[in-house]
């Protein structure tokens, strides 16, 4: 078990929930807002997305971007801005018989260096990597992430001196994790987010997780997570699996059945039940410690 936990909190995602969830973060307002709320209640890193402030549509413009982050720098709160690289990687396939054309609406796919304008720009402390290429389960969308890609995008982050997280979502992926950590592309420590229970992905029972992480590079620092109604309970069971927590409305929009939640709230209870487990939960600075990351702004 880690008993020293540092808490993530993923504040608003990408996903379709603006409509499902009264206070979804819309706005780089709210999002910011929300980021610092997730401080306040415990966690030492802010997962940050960022949506179009009119449709709620998930977004990758740094000028959005930018004022999330200069709010989030200039409040009195304390947190580790980890910002989505995942975002120009969508592919949506035309149905039925006709694949091609792409679905133009839902595609969005542009090359390693604009993935990651808004990193070189701001210079979080973090950045995702999603680690592989994967179905999702909305019709004939596919996540995409080349090798070709995921390597350029590893070179370029190395090199801003921005510390990649990357995102495990099956064994495939994680198998590359150790081929960009064997060509030398990822500094130490190596941070993997275990993504857990999404569907097509690796599912989110106990002995799956386990066996991921068995398979971590040596040195290897991680979290783990799962969507929905098992966000909570996987607080705990990535802390006995010796890894870090991950909670937010990203992945789950409820603290209790049929009660809505915020992004402190899930955090709040993640914290209580660690620390009920006899963990401690870390403070932005020791995370940045233990990740040896270049604290920015």
């Amino acid at each position: 078990m880690n008993r020293e936990v540092f808490i993530t909190c993923a504040v608003t995602g990408a996903g379709d929930t603006v409509g499902k969830h009264p206070n979804v973060p819309i706005t780089p307002k709210q999002i910011a807002e929300a980021s610092i709320e997730a401080a306040k209640a415990g966690a030492a890193i802010a997962h940050i997305h960022v949506r179009d402030p009119e449709t709620g549509k998930a977004a990758r413009s740094v000028h959005l971007y930018r004022e999330v982050v200069d709010r989030i720098r200039s409040a009195d709160v304390d947190v580790v801005i980890n910002l989505t690289a995942g975002m120009g990687g969508d592919v949506v396939f035309g149905a039925g018989e006709n694949p091609l054309p792409l679905d133009a609406a839902g595609t969005d796919m542009v090359g390693p260096n604009e993935r990651l304008a808004h990193v070189e720009q701001l210079l979080p402390e973090i950045c995702t990597l999603d680690c592989g290429t994967m179905n999702f389960a909305l019709g004939d969308y596919v996540m995409t992430n080349t090798p070709s890609t995921l390597r350029a995008m590893a070179r370029k982050v190395q090199a801003l001196g921005v510390r990649p997280e990357l995102e495990v979502f099956d064994t495939g992926h994680l198998v590359f994790v150790k081929q960009l950590i064997a060509e030398k592309l990822i500094d130490d420590p190596c941070m993997i987010q275990l993504c857990m229970g999404i569907a097509y992905g690796a599912p989110d029972d106990p002995l799956t997780l386990i066996a991921l992480v068995n398979q971590l590079p040596p040195g290897a620092v991680f979290s783990a997570f799962s969507i929905g109604r098992n966000q909570i309970p996987y607080a705990a069971m990535a802390a006995l699996a010796g890894g870090n927590a991950r909670v937010g409305l990203e992945d789950n929009l409820f603290l209790d059945r049929g009660v809505f939640a915020s992004n402190g709230q899930l955090v709040e209870r993640a914290a209580s039940i660690l620390t009920n487990m006899g963990a401690r939960v870390l403070t932005p600075q020791e995370a940045r410690e233990k990740l040896k990351l270049r604290k920015r702004g």
